[in-house]
């Protein structure tokens, strides 16, 4: 596990994390900006705080479309390629399937936007799935899960280590259970979603990162408005620096208000220019046909389309053209930006809805918000700024994000604070839910002898409310076995094709059982009701934890007396958080003030212990005469989404096995084209390589004949055999040729390491040389190196000398054609054995403590050269000339006779060390 220390440096935007932290393997996080028709990673490990994963291509961004043939799984490009090819293999904006039944309207607009695919029912679920054939039927959730899988690949590649945590992006309209099948596909891909964070509140969060100076106690509202591709959305965030209890002052981002258009975006504007275009086509009656039947050449057009409205964005007019559109009949037809526009008018006119919508659930109003910011894709079409900017009432439009990766570099700085790997600068989010939640329930009431029953709801998340956040619901006259709904709440803000695409309103239904046999066996307790706790997590899912029943016991009179008179028994299951409380019933039918949830906490006791020491002494004052005891009997209820089932452990074992049937056969097939191109390159390559000069120097004219009518008996299988035969036999074939000729390739190698190997040897022995010969000069009294020490350097620069000189000269008497006695590893040998003597005695003199000196006998102290006490000089005897300077000698001075070579050694040389007798000077020259 990587792991940083308690010292760690705070992650910042320009920040890097040091390896030095790294205790064990390292491990790196991602996040997934899934887009409906591109996805963005982002990573973050060490050494590289935050960046954008670049695909095979080299591309910042990637396709979300996977291609399932019958022996053939492509993504990303290469899937999107093939789309104008064979359309019915590719699937692409697979987010608008999630989580819809068969009957809801996106589904039959998918399947008129995409008329190639076959759409079934699944007959237990209720949702879509794509029948290709009988064997190959794939769920959204199942084909979601193999881009994810991809995406995780792509970002193991770029990162080099391998990646399982991961922040997904989903748009901030997402309900429960789109939410849930986007848990599922990250499931099914095998990664580990730390988060479902809304790509809103991820752009916002790198808006804020990256300017966090500028944010301070002063609220600044900012608009962020984003058209992708698929849908639009308006989001209104509040910047503001809040005190903390665990880490003091810090910056806080909060939602305030979000307003959508799930139908509005720039693919629409592809599909019209797409009807637009086949049109053209057809009023020039090139053809009898309607192109519009022809799935691959609407395909063709769709393609040009997204092309198109591209380059309008900066040019008026443009030609528009396909090659062999159909029945190889080709298409060209100029368009200008005017009839695009008029095209997609009624498109242009809901470009402000999203924004009203937002401020509606803000309650603000423009002149409230400082800036708008523009994000996604669809943002550069002209009209789309210009009615926005007379919308919003601002004299420009802020440009200063990157509208692509924005929510991809959100993510990632939200990854790397959620994982335990990296320790970034706090930013605090609170997210808000965009549709509320509600708990609806009956009871039998009786009045005046007349029984009839009361519907109730209780507000549980309002419309905006901050997550994550737990609530708790008291049901106080129940005894008996009863069921509740968890539904929608009022989404009278929403259209009625919102409403349509939306789905069920319910949520799920919870039944309890087993309360009137819970009361019967306490008869003697009074009842403190049945609460139930909810808990909406960071991904904004909406669970149900557990659900308690409470009870008041009368303890006896013998132990009024003693001191835990008044002990609370709380029979806990796991940690328990601060939680809101939800108004209790009333004995009439809710009314609006009823729902309105009160700011109350009620604070969970962690154990029995703990409990009992919360009495107080006034308590048993007040409560002398009856001491009560409280009991909480808590059982969890398991807690599914009824009108959508999720995948039950039979069913996702199978598709498991069958995606991971359908990644085995990916790197088969990654496996066999490696091994293929292998082989073609190694046939090329040595092909041409004979007929260089450095090649044809070291092969006789028989090998060279053998080599080649091997080559070229490899290259004729190839061409009839070798693209269907297996991997197995590539690899033998590979292996043969590469035998063959691993002599040829050896004899080249070896030469070409010659020069470079021969001078560094050459180095090292004069260096070496030198050495020794200025530590033979030390004087007795300050030498550090033994007689023994000296005698084996010089022993050891003998021996290479003597072998290199013979060695050379025996390669030179021997053909360039046989195998060489010059070796590269023998001269890498023979440099490592000299490198480690003369270190080991570099390293002695290094550590070598100055030995004291005695003092003269006139009382002066010695001489020290250079004022130093480290560096001592030789003085002349009289049969040896003086030094003629105080420099240390030259590789030149090595060369030269015994008495030349008494000038002063190094410094690092004459370290005063254990007396020694110098040995003679044996080495002579090289």
């Amino acid at each position: 596990m990587f792991i940083l220390n308690s010292r760690s440096p705070q992650l910042s935007p320009n920040t890097k994390i040091c390896p030095k932290y790294v205790f064990a393997v390292s491990i790196a996080v991602m996040s997934v900006d899934l887009g409906s028709e591109w996805m963005k990673m982002a990573i973050v490990k060490p050494g590289v705080p935050m960046e954008i994963v670049l695909n095979k291509e080299s591309r910042r961004k990637t396709p979300t479309a996977v291609c399932l043939k019958e022996n053939e799984r492509l993504f990303g490009d290469s899937a999107l390629g093939m789309s104008v090819k064979n359309p019915k293999t590719v699937y692409l904006h697979l987010q608008s399937l999630l989580g819809k039944k068969h009957d809801n309207l996106q589904v039959a607009l998918y399947q008129k936007r995409f008329p190639e695919h076959q759409l079934q029912e699944d007959p237990v679920r209720g949702t879509v799935y794509f029948k290709y054939s009988e064997e190959m039927q794939y769920t959204a959730e199942e084909l979601l899960g193999m881009v994810l899988n991809y995406s995780c690949g792509l970002a193991q590649d770029f990162a080099e280590q391998p990646i399982k945590d991961a922040v997904i992006t989903v748009p901030a309209f997402f309900n429960q259970a789109e939410r849930r099948a986007v848990l599922q596909a990250a499931r099914l891909a095998g990664l580990k979603v730390l988060q479902l964070i809304n790509d809103n509140t991820a752009v916002a969060l790198n808006y804020g990162v990256f300017r966090r100076k500028d944010i301070d106690n002063t609220a600044k509202n900012v608009m962020f408005y984003d058209m992708g591709s698929g849908s639009t959305t308006a989001t209104i965030v509040t910047y503001q620096t809040v005190k903390t209890k665990e880490s003091g002052t810090q910056p806080q981002l909060q939602i305030r208000g979000v307003g959508f258009d799930r139908g509005l975006g720039g693919f629409e504007m592809d599909l019209r220019l797409r009807d637009h275009l086949a049109k053209l086509f057809n009023e020039q009656k090139k053809s009898k046909k309607d192109v519009r039947e022809n799935h691959r050449a609407m395909a063709k057009l769709l393609k040009e389309a997204q092309r198109l409205k591209t380059v309008l964005s900066a040019n008026v007019d443009f030609m528009a053209q396909v090659e062999g559109l159909m029945d190889d009949i080709d298409f060209k037809s100029k368009v200008t930006r005017a009839e695009f526009e008029n095209l997609c008018a009624d498109l242009f006119e809901r470009v402000p809805q999203p924004v009203k919508d937002a401020l509606s659930a803000a309650e603000m109003t423009m002149n409230e918000i400082e800036q708008v910011i523009l994000v996604g894709g669809a943002t550069r079409v002209p009209k789309v700024q210009e009615v926005l900017l007379k919308a919003v009432e601002k004299e420009e439009l802020g440009k200063n994000i990157n509208a692509d990766e924005a929510a991809a570099m959100g993510a990632v700085y939200q990854a790397a604070a959620l994982s335990k790997a990296f320790k970034v600068k706090p930013f605090l989010v609170r997210d808000a839910a965009v549709f509320p939640i509600q708990v609806d329930f009956t009871r039998e009431t009786e009045e005046e002898g007349i029984k009839s029953v009361k519907h109730n709801k209780r507000i549980l998340f309002d419309r905006m409310a901050p997550y994550p956040q737990r609530k708790v619901i008291t049901f106080n006259r129940y005894n008996t076995d009863f069921a509740f709904d968890i539904n929608y709440g009022d989404l009278s803000f929403l259209t009625k094709e919102d409403i349509s695409i939306f789905g069920s309103l319910n949520l799920t239904t919870v039944r309890l059982s087993g309360v009137d046999g819970s009361f019967l066996k306490h008869a003697d307790a009074e009842s403190k009701g049945i609460k139930a706790h909810f808990n909406m997590d960071e991904s904004g899912v909406l669970l149900l934890d557990r659900v308690s029943s409470c009870c008041t016991f009368l303890l006896p009179s013998s132990c009024q007396s003693r001191s835990y008179s008044r002990l609370k028994l709380l029979c806990l299951i796991g940690d328990v958080e601060d939680e809101e409380e939800v108004p209790p019933e009333s004995g009439t039918e809710s009314q609006d003030k009823d729902n309105k949830e009160e700011a109350e906490k009620e604070k969970q006791e962690e154990s029995e212990k703990n409990a009992a020491e919360e009495k107080t002494q006034k308590t048993e004052e007040e409560e002398a005469g009856s001491k009560t005891e409280t009991k909480t009997v808590k059982k969890r209820r398991s807690f599914s989404f009824s009108w959508i089932s999720p995948f039950g452990d039979p069913s996702l074992t199978v598709f498991l096995c069958r995606l991971q049937d359908l990644t085995d056969r990916d790197v088969a097939k990654q496996e066999r084209e490696k091994t293929l191109n292998s082989l073609e390159a190694f046939i090329f390559e040595t092909q041409d390589k004979l007929y260089q000069e450095e090649f044809q120097l070291v092969v006789s004219e028989e090998e060279k004949d053998q080599i080649s009518a091997k080559l070229r008996e490899a290259s004729e299988w190839m061409d009839e055999d070798g693209y269907t035969a297996t991997t197995k036999q590539l690899r033998e074939k590979l292996s043969k040729l590469k035998s063959l000729s691993k002599d040829m390739f050896f004899r080249v190698e070896e030469r070409r390491k010659w020069p470079d190997h021969l001078a560094a040897l050459e180095s090292m022995l004069n260096t070496s040389t030198f050495f020794l010969r200025s530590a033979k000069m030390i004087p007795v009294d300050d030498q550090i190196f033994t007689d023994v020490e000296l005698n084996l350097l010089e022993k050891v620069i003998n021996e290479t000398t003597t072998w290199k000189n013979e060695t050379v000269a025996e390669q030179e008497k021997r053909s360039p054609q046989e195998r060489p006695v010059l070796l590269s590893k023998d001269i890498e040998s023979k440099l490592a054995l000299l490198d480690r003597e003369v270190n080991y005695l570099l390293n002695k003199a290094k550590f070598a403590k100055p030995k004291a000196k005695a003092k003269a006998k006139n009382g002066t102290s010695s001489d020290k050269s250079n004022g130093t006490s480290e560096e001592k000089t030789i003085p002349p005897t009289e049969e040896d000339p003086p030094a003629k300077s105080e420099a240390p000698p030259t590789a030149e001075d090595a060369a030269q006779t015994e008495t030349d070579d008494q000038t002063p050694p190094t410094e690092e040389a004459t370290t005063t060390g254990q007396a020694a007798k110098p040995a003679a000077n044996d080495a002579g020259e090289l």
